[in-house]
């Protein structure tokens, strides 16, 4: 639940920038760019602003930008984007759509009126009633993905069972007929009659209040909808709001009250997810939000088992974990209080000479990688210049500062991270870690896919007593697992973290400081001072956050120095052991912090001259600390000349340890010279420095930090999306009771897929009315010429071998096979199929029957 609400706080933001964006706009005339103190490079990166679309979509055709960050919909700036042969556009998928039914009834307690949606049955087969290609094509001129569960189209979970779902997406295509039949059955059961193809009841119509959002397409799919639910007999009562007229109706109100029956709703994700089995329990279950409407959901015992056991992880193979996604799809699908309607299909247009790793979800706003792949080719003399909506939105800190979807992009650029998020997966991939060993409790299921970090399990994991578990404010030194707790202590998982050997010799702050332990010691001990009474700084703020992080943490202790070794305890298991590492690097809630910089604004907060926290600094009526901005940047400047007399070493019972005086005096000076040629105290050790902020805070540069360690070329591979490329071949009928093989190719840009980069590759056998006859694996070619002594060394092919049992299951009449591939590395499967004409069944039934 806590990683939840992280989720939903961050699709707060998006949805509002998004509300805050026009979608087109007229052109108008662009101010004078304002002149910087210095003569920009080629390989600057400018970043100015714009707010419209059509204004962005002009200025890249005529070569003033280069990027756009601005994610759209609209689908006449794609099609603009598509014709032109100077632009090209990614495209991500974390906007999401759904038809939010009440549940409650069939009779409102509050008006006495029929609710149809009480009823599973015809909440089910609202899914017939809706066309969801139609939607996609003709109301979002086609961005936009068809969409039938709880499951993003773009995710592992859905790679993981996609046969399975695919299937199902077949089983529920449009099919008004089987809807108003269905939907007149269970009509007829409540007491409902049909007079003059118009559903009474209690001789009222049965009237359907339909919340329909107006802010963007929600109220065209609002009109498609309720146009369809009228042609079945229903009379629909279309109350157009916008979200502050809605939230307190379908949210906040009882449902047993009457006051609606369907409400358009969306969701936004920012970030490709490796977990999303949580979502049925968080979307049709009591346990997702304590508001009136989910605390009205019921569910068949069977389905709220399978959605918990998903939801807290209880299965022990990536099989089982397999079966319960298909059961839950199946089940969600029997429940129906949400139709899921499509996956929104968003555009960042670009210029076709630049590239950058571009995240499925978040695009350019939400990739760890853009800063390391961006490109482009040809020749320039001008610097790449970046449009975004806005930037320097609200102060910038690394501990509490802003936290606005533009910011984060071009904070991000200026850091670095131990662990980055991959764009076309969501794995963690390692970035500045040399390795990592992951020990996972028993009975917990956990599974590895990057050679990175290793994965073992243990019967229990005893935390040791010399562990760090708590820090004592006012002694400023941690307080150790024998100290803190009488009895012992264990934990669901240990991560042991080596760093490379060269780690403080080769990572460098932009103010040219050298890297060290401190820096990571003091992101440990800011976990917890800023939430103790005791402490300077204290925050009442950061109380709620540090007992979260409390209830699930154990211990941590440096194992090693050279190189450093830092062994951690808590008490969650993600579902990737990749996701089960603990890092400590030095990299905060709003940005990257060394222990020099952030010890300016440790000083002025305890001087009660500014806080880190909007909230303390609103609360106090002084400063909101910000790194590159008046009135903040003289107060840190004092602050640094204060620190210079005294050689100041932060928390120095502890630190001391680790900072001698002469790297303190080296650090002040080196930061007093920065803040002399740059202006401001921003530093990181990204791949980026922060050059200038313009007088006007109009435009900003960044410029490449040539001591950054990495070679330009380390995530190339990360550039495009390595999504499968699948054929079938095999024959057009089959016999009963012969064996058959059909070959599956799966390619990369005409090259053999790698066998060790597939997931899995799955098949299934469809009739002609999408009732499925088999499911199964495919193997890899050369696998299967190993086990039967054949010789072969084919990469990329994979062998479907149907034998005489299978053939003898299939349907009389047209079938089809259909494949899914999914890779490791992009949450894309690939697809292809293969009709056949089957030569009949004796005795055999459908594995499901619809």
């Amino acid at each position: 639940m806590y990683r939840k609400l992280y989720v939903r706080t961050l699709i707060s933001v998006v949805m509002l920038l998004t509300l805050l964006i026009p979608g087109t706009s007229s052109l108008t005339a662009q101010p004078a760019a304002p002149q910087m103190s210095q003569q920009l490079d080629s390989d600057s990166l400018l970043f100015v602003k714009e707010t419209s679309i059509t204004n962005a979509i002009a200025r890249l055709e005529a070569g003033e930008l280069d990027l756009y960050t601005y994610m759209t919909a609209n689908p006449a700036i794609a099609q603009q984007v598509a014709a032109s042969p100077s632009l090209e556009a990614y495209t991500n998928y974390g906007s999401y759509n759904e038809l939010t039914l009440n549940p409650s009834g069939p009779v409102f307690s509050g008006t006495g009126k029929l609710n149809p949606f009480a009823v599973p049955r015809v909440r089910e087969a609202l899914n017939w009633l809706v066309d969801r290609d139609y939607i996609a094509n003709a109301i979002l001129g086609g961005l936009g993905t068809p969409r039938w569960h709880a499951l993003n189209t773009v995710s592992y979970d859905y790679t993981l069972a996609a046969d399975a779902a695919h299937a199902l997406e077949l089983v529920y295509g449009y099919n008004k007929t089987l809807a108003q039949n269905v939907i007149a059955a269970e009509m007829m059961a409540l007491g409902a009659t049909l007079i003059g193809n118009k559903w009474q009841y209690a001789g009222e119509p049965v009237e359907l209040i339909f919340l329909i959002r107006v802010e963007d397409e929600r109220r065209q799919i609002g009109d498609y909808v309720a146009n369809q639910l009228e042609d079945i007999g229903f009379t629909v009562n279309r109350r157009y709001v916008t979200a502050g007229e809605a939230s307190p109706i379908w949210m906040s109100s009882n449902p047993a009250d009457g006051l609606w029956h369907i409400y358009t709703g969306s969701w936004v994700a920012t970030v490709v997810s490796r977990d999303l089995g949580d979502n049925f329990l968080f979307f049709y279950t009591n346990q997702g939000l304590n508001v009136p409407l989910w605390q009205a959901y019921v569910n068949t015992p069977e389905f709220f088992e399978v959605a918990q056991r998903l939801g807290t992880h209880e299965f022990a193979t990536v099989e089982e974990q397999r079966a319960l996604l298909v059961q839950a799809l199946e089940l969600a699908l029997e429940d129906s209080v949400r139709i899921w309607l499509f996956d929104r299909a968003l555009i960042t247009p670009r210029r076709a000479a630049v590239s950058y790793a571009s995240d499925l979800y978040g695009s350019f706003n939400s990739s760890y990688l853009w800063p390391y792949t961006l490109s482009r080719t040809g020749a320039y003399s001008t610097p790449l210049t970046i449009a975004t909506v806005s930037f320097l939105t609200e102060p910038w800190n690394p501990l509490g500062g802003t936290n606005w979807l533009y910011d984060r992009p071009i904070i991000g650029a200026t850091g670095d991270n131990a662990l980055l998020r991959g764009p076309y997966n969501g794995l963690a991939l390692a970035q500045r870690i040399e390795s990592a060993t992951v020990t996972i409790q028993e009975g917990y299921f956990a599974r590895q896919t990057y050679d990175w970090v290793t994965l073992d399990f243990a019967p229990t994991i005893p935390v040791p007593g010399d562990a760090w578990a708590d820090w004592d404010a006012a002694a400023q030194r941690f307080l150790t697992v024998s100290e803190v707790y009488t009895q012992p202590v264990t934990a669901l998982r240990k991560s042991v973290v080596t760093y490379p050997v060269n780690l403080t010799s080769s990572v460098t702050w932009h103010d040219g400081s050298p890297f060290s332990i401190a820096d990571i010691l003091l992101n440990i001990i800011l976990t917890f001072d800023p939430a103790k009474e005791a402490s300077a700084v204290y925050d009442p703020a950061a109380v709620s956050q540090l007992n979260g992080f409390k209830s699930v943490f154990r211990g941590v202790r440096i194992l090693s120095t050279s190189p450093l070794v830092i062994e951690t305890y808590m008490n969650t298991v993600a579902l990737d052991a990749e996701h089960c590492v603990s890092t400590w690097w030095p990299t905060y809630t709003t940005g990257p912090g060394a222990w020099h910089n952030l010890t300016l604004g440790l000083l002025a907060e305890a001087a009660g001259e500014a806080a880190f926290g909007a909230s303390k600094a609103n609360d106090l009526g002084i400063e909101w600390l910000d790194y590159v901005s008046e009135p903040s940047l003289a107060i840190l400047n004092n602050q640094l000349s204060a620190a210079q007399l005294t050689h100041y070493i932060p928390y120095s019972p502890t630190l001391a340890a680790y900072i001698s005086a002469p790297e303190a005096t080296a650090r002040y000076t080196n930061l007093a010279q920065w803040f002399s040629d740059r202006g401001h105290f921003w530093i990181g050790t990204g791949p980026y420095y922060l050059r200038e902020i313009a007088a006007d805070r109009s435009t900003l540069v960044l410029q490449p930090y040539t001591a950054f360690p990495d070679p330009p070329e380390k995530w190339d591979d990360f550039t495009t999306p390595a999504i499968p490329e699948v054929s079938v071949s095999g024959p057009e009928s089959i016999e009963r009771g012969e064996t058959v093989t059909y070959t599956v190719s799966i390619t990369l840009d005409g090259q053999p897929y790698p066998d060790s980069d597939i997931e899995a590759v799955r098949y299934q056998v469809l009739d002609s009315a999408n009732r499925v006859w088999l499911i199964g694996d495919a193997v890899s070619a050369p696998a299967f010429g190993l086990a039967h002594a054949r010789v072969t060394t084919t990469t990329g092919a994979w062998l479907i071998i149907l034998d005489a049992e299978a053939t003898r299951r299939l349907p009389p009449g047209s079938s089809q096979l259909i494949v899914t591939a999914a890779s490791k590395h992009v949450v894309i499967p690939g697809y292809a199929d293969q009709p056949f004409i089957g030569p009949g069944a004796e005795i055999y039934l459908p594995l499901v029957v619809r």
